[in-house]
């Protein structure tokens, strides 16, 4: 069966709330902002693989390794946060701006704009400082001042700054920008006066600050990241005794543990199978073997997300690849495009938990939960998964026309087998190697990636030169725009936690009757309703570090309390009115969302009790560990 090679539309993934549209560069002179930026995700690549060459090879460990790894990684960061806010790639909620009228929504976006750099010049001092005390602290291996790594903080946060002033400026709309920095101006000298009564409200600032200001940043369309540190500046400055300092080190500390470098390294290893078309070449294998049998396409695409998922690390780098590969057969044999569209999304949302998911690997660094063993379980949960949405796609194409539908000779399967084994080989790669201890996660995908650019120029077509560079500069702001929200996020659970938050809900939790099960009902929703709004990882940098402690103590286990988290976020990325993993599905497939909507609904459903299943039955997520 001979499938199109028609390419979608769009940019690849954010690894969270995707940008589709083509990166748009607002200032030509950052051009050599990319390129240090892109310069330095090489280097720490190339340190990453030194340190498992000396170690495995010459068995002489690089002691400095990890040093140069992590300035590397943090000055990549901030350079690529200010290389997102200067192509407009900082992930936001993008579903109210919409339904406001357009003078209205105008003002709130500029209102939202000028807020962001009202935050950040208040942090840039702060930054300054930081660097400067961390002048103080020399780093074990290479005895450099501690200043040169935390440099990046100021740097970046000053280059964002500027790119933000420039962007306010520029929109001329003077009067909203004026009337916005008086309102703000007297709304903090009102708070800054009302300072006692509120520190005398103890945690109901948490809903105020942390819950109700952050929820209206994120309905005018801020930046996720600005969200949560524009609600925990306010916080701490009006409603906590610590100071601002406090928060720069938790954005610093949340953004540069050494498990997080794997996160821009899969991130590029997704732009190496788009550009290579390793997906694909999976995509044409499935269908010879299965499209001849009723709902073989579905199975197809199914298994397409499951295995593509394992590669890429990306639901929208699974979705655009699947999708054209696949949509014009399943048209000729009588699916509808919302149908399509319905299972593409919950596709992707049964694929989340396949290894070398970002997710897991967040969830791992911030829950003190085992890497190998998240992945090790998540290949069995996406298997629970994708059997109940394939049941329900067999009982939905019961009235499938398969006239004319020949199964695919030998030759022809064996030939797609040979084209596709390399690539196949990569997503079990990766988990195999994390599982066995053979290497962490951050070395297999820097493994990885070396692995898919061989193959994909051995075999595959390669990558034109001029390609390399843009999936370089590309990774870094994607990477700067996730770790941001990471960072933004860590200082959000600090405040959260030092409040006694994470106390108080321990004891209502644990006084509920019903136990484990009451608590996991509670998780289910409490997650699901986050997926919706905030997707998976600022979620999970939120909540984890509260969440996983209640759950050992009621005896939950931590791999099976953390596939049933992820499972109940990724459910609630694809959930519509709110998910907006359901309106990134719609755009690739170019279907009305509000088709697919009325389609959606029992695949969501199967999920759902693929999810209940998943968590009284903890056996599916232990039985492999």
């Amino acid at each position: 069966m001979q499938l199109t090679d028609t390419q979608p539309e769009g940019e690849l993934a954010l690894g969270g709330i995707e940008a589709l549209a083509e990166p748009k560069r607002a200032e030509r002179w950052m051009r050599p902002v990319e390129i240090i930026a892109a310069g330095l995700l090489v280097v720490m690549m190339v340190t990453v693989l030194a340190n498992v060459f000396f170690r495995y090879v010459l068995t002489k460990p690089l002691i400095w390794g990890d040093e140069v790894a992590s300035i590397s990684f943090i000055w990549m960061a901030m350079l690529g946060a200010a290389l997102a806010v200067d192509r407009h790639e900082h992930m936001r909620l993008t579903v109210f701006l919409p339904l406001l009228p357009g003078r209205v929504a105008r003002v709130a976006e500029i209102v939202g704009q000028v807020l962001v750099c009202i935050l950040l010049l208040r942090l840039l001092p702060v930054a300054v400082e930081y660097a400067y005390e961390e002048s103080f602290v020399r780093s074990p291996a290479l005895g450099l001042p501690m200043s040169w790594r935390a440099s990046a903080l100021p740097a970046g946060i000053g280059l964002m700054t500027f790119l933000s002033l420039l962007a306010v400026l520029r929109t001329r709309e003077w009067r909203i920008i004026g009337a916005t920095l008086i309102v703000t101006a007297a709304a903090v000298a009102v708070l800054w006066y009302a300072r006692p009564a509120l520190l005398s409200l103890g945690n109901w600032n948490l809903p105020i600050w942390l819950g109700l200001l952050v929820a209206v940043l994120l309905c005018i369309g801020v930046p996720i990241a600005f969200c949560f540190a524009l609600g925990t500046l306010a916080y701490l400055t009006f409603a906590s005794h610590a100071p601002i300092f406090v928060m720069m080190g938790r954005i610093d500390e949340g953004m540069s543990s050494l498990i997080l470098l794997s996160v821009p390294v899969f991130v590029l290893l997704g732009c190496i199978l788009d550009a290579t078309g390793m997906g694909k070449a999976i995509v044409n294998f499935l269908a010879s073997l299965l499209g001849h049998v009723k709902a073989g396409m579905s199975y197809v695409l199914l298994g397409s997300m499951f295995l593509v998922s394992g590669i890429s690390g990306s639901k929208v780098s699974d979705m655009a690849t699947v999708a054209p590969a696949l949509f014009p057969e399943m048209r000729r044999r009588g699916h509808s495009a919302p149908e399509m569209t319905a299972l593409l999304a919950t596709g992707a949302a049964m694929a989340d938990t396949v290894p070398p998911s970002i997710v897991l690997i967040v969830l791992g660094s911030v829950a003190g939960v085992s890497i190998a063993g998240l992945f090790t379980s998540g290949f069995v949960i996406a298997m629970v998964l994708l059997v109940v949405l394939a049941v329900l796609a067999r009982w939905k194409a019961r009235g499938e026309d398969m006239s004319g539908v020949k199964r695919a000779t030998p030759v022809l399967i064996g030939r797609a087998l040979l084209i596709a084994a390399p690539a196949l080989v990569l997503p079990f790669m990766i988990r195999s190697l994390v599982a066995s201890g053979v290497a962490t996660a951050t070395e297999v995908s820097a493994i990885a990636v070396v692995y898919a650019f061989i193959i994909g120029v051995v075999l595959y077509g390669g990558i034109p030169l001029r390609r390399v560079g843009a999936m370089l500069v590309e990774t870094a702001a994607m990477s700067g725009a996730i770790l941001l929200i990471l960072g933004a996020a860590s200082a959000m659970a600090w405040a959260l936690t030092q409040s006694g938050f994470a106390r108080d809900l321990m004891t209502v939790v644990t006084g509920l009757p019903g136990g484990w099960v009451v608590f996991m009902l509670a998780s289910i929703a409490i997650f699901l309703i986050l997926g919706c709004v905030l997707e998976g990882l600022p979620a999970i940098v939120l909540l984890a570090p509260i969440m996983f402690p209640i759950a050992r103590g009621l005896g939950i286990h931590d791999i099976h309390y953390a596939m049933v988290i992820v499972t109940a976020m990724n459910i609630g990325l694809m959930a519509p009115p709110i998910g907006i993993g359901f309106y990134i599905a719609c755009k690739i497939a170019n279907v009305p969302a509000d088709q697919v909507m009325r389609r959606i609904w029992p695949y969501l459903a199967a999920l759902m009790i693929g999810l209940l299943a998943i968590a009284a039955v903890p056996w599916f997520s232990t039985a492999l560990l």
